[in-house]
């Protein structure tokens, strides 16, 4: 992923990089009402037709389609994607992988054991190895590679290219156990989420230098530890070609290969109908095409769709009167568009008969899509304006707009830090409020955004041209002003926002809540009126560190700078606090809301305290402020694959325009959508998804970080592209991934999410659908959700299926 400005390897980089993919566009249960304990939510279920292996013939081939050949198979570097994750995942080891509720799970084909051993003075991990687990030289598995991993991963040595060093530099040492088998790792500071690293493991043949590191794992991996191993790879053709390793020591792989071939989404359903692949991502009307053909087989009914199916009696009968008629130039045009036409239904009617053998399987992909609001600079630097924009979202109406025709459940996100089913899953979004029009516009006023606002002219300047002048004038010196006195301002601003007494006699008493503070806290949140949301998200869209090729980053802008603080900070606080209090636990917080609601007053105090909420009319035309008109820049994405993300941009334009806030659709090619503008910070609205995860506490902690400002007057963002951080935020992340109680970590994820929502920088709005076209005859491959996938099980049940490609083919 590109960080802004940041040369490679110098930053603190998110695990999860390797789980996005790069420069594409995706198109492809959720939250349950708050409570004072974990919720009881649960994942959609993995969709990939279980068969046991006794079931799964042996041999054959399977063809996986991937978007782009993999420009490097070392899933550390900056530009490792989708492809690599899936071909490193067959080839090498991974310690914990996360399993069907999205938690990590020891692999007993590599440990035998792993756990903490020793908290004080310092916390030591200790892993014993399978006796059996090598390498595909033969070499066993040991320290030697954790070492190597570690050294090159640790962050110490600039002349490794790594993008993913979390954790790797709070280790301390590396040592060999009581025997071979086993590896000591001593901490120099408590890491929560050590199960994270060394995966996938590296053997010490490429991480032990930095050319084999940046250049030896691109394109080959000579030595590998999985079910399969790496015959080769193809450029030309597109290809990587694994093959049963026969040095794997777990079950054995049923396939004899696995070849992950390069087929662009819109060129998926002519390569399903065609053979030439068995397993790919599909979209919805991929998705629809398969499900006709399963109709339309079935019931042996004239297909009543596809080239020519809309055509009219009226005009059948019009164009076999021109093909026949006298004028002989219209009738050779008629004739040809007759014959095109018929060719096309022939073709169409083919590729629906080969269709049927496929299944689309279906699950929720472990990502989520999000609304993002660039904080960094006009009216959504304002947090009132920020919460308007968030509470005037039909959440539920966006998840359903894209969930509920795949049949999927509609149902909406509320933490940004988990997703439903997953260890620690709680709806934070009561912190923000629900979706509230009266509330938003209430907001807004108090922002100083009205109706008459538009037309009025700047304060202190004169009209005319020379106003202008002054206003660009003024605009340009804020821009190149530098970050001092606004880093100052910003930590005042902090100081007022995060660090109020209430809320550090909230954070006291956090981890000592009792059944009646829970109680309160219910009475609380009632009496504030943030009762649970219903929240929603919008479909498949852009994930977040799809152009992460090293130097395809944007340069960092001198015109970047620091968040200006908002008005009325002091009151600002207590209404955040009191709502982050009230859904993450923070009794004390929340008891705030009781004491200091107003009559009138909104629910997610947008002015000072006794401030009753002004009560507009209804809104008629964008709101103004100073002459100037309430008018947001939202980006999304012009390819062909994106529709439902403009039609989900749509809608919320059109949520929007409803509280007086206008909107301008700016469509921008694939390729450069995140580089260029959401990276850069060129947008105010954007869509884009971040993948799930098993660490929060060091995955998020980049994600949500309050961007800091550099001596070149640029700020410094790490993977933050809202621009919206806190301090607070920040220390909550800190304490959770130094906490080894994995509930108590927990907890404070919980609180850091609260605030997260409170902050309105990132709207969460649904898990993304996850659709996969299957072989029918294939088991134990599909929509896998959380977990990951296990390739050795992976083959036909048919037995005449497993043994040529042109059997499969019929």
């Amino acid at each position: 992923m590109s960080h802004v400005g940041v040369p490679r390897g110098t930053v603190r980089k998110r695990r999860s990089l390797a789980l996005l993919t790069a420069g594409v566009l995706t198109i492809p249960a959720l939250a349950g009402c708050s409570s004072d304990s974990e919720e009881t939510s649960r994942a959609v279920p993995q969709d990939i037709a279980p068969a046991a292996r006794d079931r799964v013939a042996d041999g054959s081939t399977v063809n996986w389609a991937v978007d782009a050949m993999p420009t490097t198979l070392n899933a550390f570097q900056a530009d490792a994607d989708t492809a690599t994750t899936k071909i490193t995942g067959a080839l090498l080891p991974t310690l914990f992988p996360m399993d069907a509720a999205g938690h990590p799970k020891l692999n007993p084909d590599y440990l035998e054991s792993a756990k903490i051993i020793e908290r004080e003075p310092k916390q030591v991990v200790l892993y014993k190895l399978n006796q059996q687990a090598v390498w595909s030289d033969g070499r066993e598995i040991g320290a030697p590679d954790f070492v190597a991993q570690w050294r090159a991963l640790s962050g110490k040595d600039s002349a490794f290219w790594t993008a993913r060093n979390a954790g790797y530099e709070r280790i301390e040492k590396i040592e060999r156990g009581s025997d071979d088998l086993q590896v000591r790792v001593t901490f120099a500071k408590p890491y929560a989420d050590w199960r994270s690293l060394f995966s996938p493991l590296y053997p010490k043949e490429i991480t032990g230098s930095p050319d084999t590191f940046n250049d030896g794992a691109r394109t080959a991996l000579k030595n590998t530890a999985g079910p399969f191993q790496l015959k080769g790879v193809d450029k030309a053709k597109g290809t990587v070609t694994l093959v049963r390793s026969p040095r794997w020591w777990g079950e054995k792989a049923k396939l004899d290969s696995l070849v992950f071939r390069v087929v662009a989404p819109k060129d998926r359903t002519k390569a399903l109908a065609d053979g030439t692949v068995h397993v790919t991502d599909i979209d919805a009307a991929t998705a629809n095409r398969i499900a006709l053909a399963l109709r339309d087989g079935s019931n042996g009914q004239p297909l009543t769709h596809g080239p020519g199916a809309d055509l009219t009696p009226a005009a059948a009968l019009r164009s076999w009167a021109l093909a026949h008629g006298s004028d002989e130039k219209q009738a050779e045009i008629a004739q040809a568009a007759r014959e095109a036409n018929r060719k096309a239904v022939v073709a169409y009617g083919a590729e629906q008969k080969a269709l049927r053998g496929y299944a689309v399987r279906k699950s929720l992909e472990p990502a989520y899509t999000q609304l993002a609001l660039n904080g960094e600079s006009g009216p959504l630097a304002d947090d009132r304006v920020r919460r308007a924009v968030a509470r005037a979202l039909d959440r539920q109406e966006l998840a359903e707009t894209v969930l509920k025709p795949l049949g999927l459940p509609a149902k909406p996100l509320g933490s940004h830090l988990a997703l439903a089913g997953q260890p620690g899953y709680k709806d934070g979004s009561g912190a923000l409020g629900d979706q509230n029009t009266k509330e938003a516009q209430a907001l807004l006023a108090d922002a100083g955004w009205t109706q008459g606002g538009a037309a009025e002219k700047p304060k202190d300047t004169k009209a005319g041209s020379e106003a202008e002048k002054k206003d660009a004038e003024k605009e340009g010196e804020e821009k190149k002003a530098g970050t001092a006195e606004k880093s100052e301002k910003a930590d005042a601003d902090e100081k007022k926002t995060d660090k109020t007494e209430a809320e550090e006699k909230a954070e006291e008493k956090a981890d000592k809540d009792t059944d009646a503070d829970k109680d309160a806290d219910k009475a609380d949140r009632a009496a504030a009126g943030s009762d649970e949301s219903a929240a929603s998200r919008a479909e498949g869209l852009y994930i977040v560190g799809q152009d992460d090729k090293p130097g395809a980053g944007p340069a960092r802008s001198a015109a970047t700078h620091v968040l200006a603080p908002s008005r009325d900070a002091a009151a600002q606080s207590i209404a955040l606090l009191r709502q982050a209090g009230a859904v993450s636990g923070d009794s004390a917080a929340a008891k705030v809301t009781a004491q200091d609601k107003q009559p009138g007053g909104a629910a997610g105090a947008y002015a000072p305290v006794g401030t009753a909420a002004p009560a507009p009319a209804s809104v008629k035309g964008p709101l103004g402020k100073d002459g100037k008109t309430l008018t947001l820049r939202f980006v999304l994405p012009a390819g062909p694959g994106s529709q439902s993300l403009r039609g989900v941009g749509d809608r919320i334009a059109a949520m929007l325009e409803k509280i007086g806030i206008g909107t301008e659709i700016t469509k921008v090619p694939d390729e450069s959508y995140f580089k260029d503008h959401i990276a850069s910070g060129d947008y105010d609205l954007a869509l884009y998804s971040w993948p799930a995860t098993a660490y929060p506490a060091t995955d998020g902690r980049p994600i949500y970080a309050k961007p800091e400002p550099a001596t070149d007057g640029s700020l410094l963002v790490e993977q933050n592209y809202t621009r919206v951080g806190t301090d607070h935020i920040d220390q909550l992340f800190d304490q959770a991934v130094a906490e080894l109680d994995e509930k108590a970590s927990r907890e404070l994820m919980k609180q850091a999410d609260a605030r997260i929502w409170a902050a309105a920088g990132s709207i969460p709005l649904f898990q993304r659908p996850q659709l996969v076209a299957v072989d029918k005859k294939l088991s134990n491959v599909g929509a896998f959700g959380f977990a990951a996938p296990r390739y050795q099980d992976i083959g036909f049940t048919d037995r005449q299926a497993a043994g040529s490609p042109a059997d499969r083919k019929k």
